[in-house]
Formats: structure tokens, C-alpha cells, sequence
């Protein structure tokens, strides 16, 4: 959308009708285009969750964002450029949410990642994997048993109905990223590949309504893990799943 709008800025009759829209009609677009990004940032929100790290950073960007906005923080020391630049408290708020995030992610725990082929083979290396970042972070043995189950299971899921031939898989190509962050007693991983998306759409849905004999392993994962959470874009699904100790999932 940024390449189109500087595209159209060196088109001069689309400026000019642009520039002729009368004002009350602009301001009623403005109103509806903000509610919208407004609730469609709450939705962001909601399904991501507010722990204390996100509303942290959520709070702070608001009010620096309004500050800006109203010309609450030293407004005699930005003029010019930079008073149209900060003067917008969307443009201060994003950017107040990026360079919080940057912070928060280069002071928590280091990420550790893993890239194979999607394929029901390459479960082993999968387990040694989060086998050894438990070990890492000498979680104990229970942690370790939940990550490992959460990896199975999660594999399981995302290779269903194409694990049956591994000559096949190996022609496709699939492949898999998984990412595992720390976060205090907890982890989340991540996993990014090319998925079957009806498999994936049914973790969203109530466990009750699953069928119990087709849908074991989608049970079992919600049994492991605290939060599941699936993104898709175009062919590739990101599948995000925390995993909290015993005493704090209550599982």
C-alpha cells in the first residue's frame, strides 16, 4: 500500500481530486478507517494475550503515543520535520511498540532454533532438540517431558495425512522452522511451515466437539500446552504454543 500511495503521489490529477474531496467527507472516512484499525488492534490484543510483558508495552506506546499527539512532552523542541514527524501519535506509538519490543528481546532469553524437513522422520532430531534446551536451562524432568510431548504432538498435526510415504515428503520439500523462546519457567515455541490447514483451523475449536479417536493427538496438545495459537499467511502456518510448569498450566 506504501508503494501504491507514492505511486499515485506523482500523478497530478489524482492529487488534485484527491485535494478536492470536501472536508466533512474526509473527516467521516478518517473516523471510520480509525474505528476499524482500533478494533482490529484490540482483536490482535485479545487473541495474543496480556501478560504482563505485552501490557507493559501496550500501555507505554498508548500514552507516549497520545502525549505526542496533544503536545504533552516538550513540543518547543520539535519543529519543523520532526514536529511532523512525532506530531502523530499512531506514527510515535508504533514506533515506541518496535523499540520496546527490540528491547524486551534482546535482554530476555536467547531463542533457539532448528530448520529440518517437515516429515514424520525427522521426529528424533525434533526430540533431541528440545531435549538438550531443557537441559539448558535445567527446567527438570517434568518440563522436559511436556516439551517433548508438546513437539510429538505437534508434529503429529502437521504432518497428518502425509506422513504415510516418506519418498513423497522428500519430494515436496516441506520444511520446518521451530523456534523456541524462554520466557522465566516457561517456553514457547514456535512452529513455522507449509501445513494442512483444516487440521490446524480444529485447535481453535472446543475440545469437546473433537472426535476422540481421530482427533487424539489435537487432545493431547491441548492437555500439554497452556495456550495454542495459529496464524496463516498465504501457504505457511505458524503454529504458536506455550508451555508453562505443572503448578502454573494446572494440568
Amino acid at each position: 500500500m506504501g508503494i501504491i500511495f507514492i505511486g499515485l503521489a506523482f500523478l497530478p490529477k489524482f492529487v488534485s481530486a484527491v485535494l478536492a474531496i470536501p472536508g466533512p467527507v474526509v473527516a467521516a472516512y478518517l473516523v471510520v478507517i480509525l474505528s476499524l484499525i482500533f478494533v482490529f488492534g484490540m482483536k490482535i490484543l485479545l487473541q495474543e494475550g496480556l501478560d504482563h510483558r505485552m501490557g507493559l508495552v501496550v500501555g507505554v506506546a498508548f500514552w507516549i503515543g497520545t502525549a505526542f499527539q496533544l503536545d504533552w512532552i516538550y513540543p518547543e523542541y520539535f519543529q519543523g520535520a520532526w514536529e511532523e514527524l512525532l506530531g502523530n501519535g499512531m506514527t510515535v506509538g508504533g514506533f515506541t511498540v518496535i523499540l520496546l519490543t527490540l528491547f524486551m528481546e534482546a535482554t530476555g532469553g536467547r531463542p533457539a532454533r532448528l530448520k529440518t524437513r517437515l516429515t514424520a522422520e525427522t521426529w528424533p532430531e525434533i526430540d533431541a532438540f528440545l531435549t538438550k534446551f531443557a537441559e539448558r536451562r535445567r527446567w527438570g524432568e517434568q518440563m522436559e517431558l511436556r516439551l517433548r510431548a508438546v513437539g510429538e504432538e505437534t508434529l503429529q498435526i502437521l504432518t497428518r495425512g502425509k506422513g504415510c510415504d516418506p519418498v513423497a515428503e522428500a519430494e515436496v520439500g516441506r520444511r520446518l522452522l521451530l523456534i523456541v523462546r524462554p520466557d522465566g519457567d516457561a517456553a514457547d515455541l514456535e512452529f513455522i511451515a507449509t501445513t494442512d490447514e483444516d487440521q490446524l483451523a480444529m485447535l481453535s475449536e472446543a475440545a469437546a466437539s473433537l472426535p476422540v479417536e481421530a482427533e487424539t493427538p489435537l487432545r493431547l496438545l491441548r492437555h500439554y500446552a497452556s495456550s495454542i495459537r495459529h496464524q496463516q499467511y498465504h501457504d505457511i502456518d505458524i503454529l504458536t504454543i506455550r508451555v508453562e510448569p505443572v503448578q502454573r498450566s494446572g494440568a
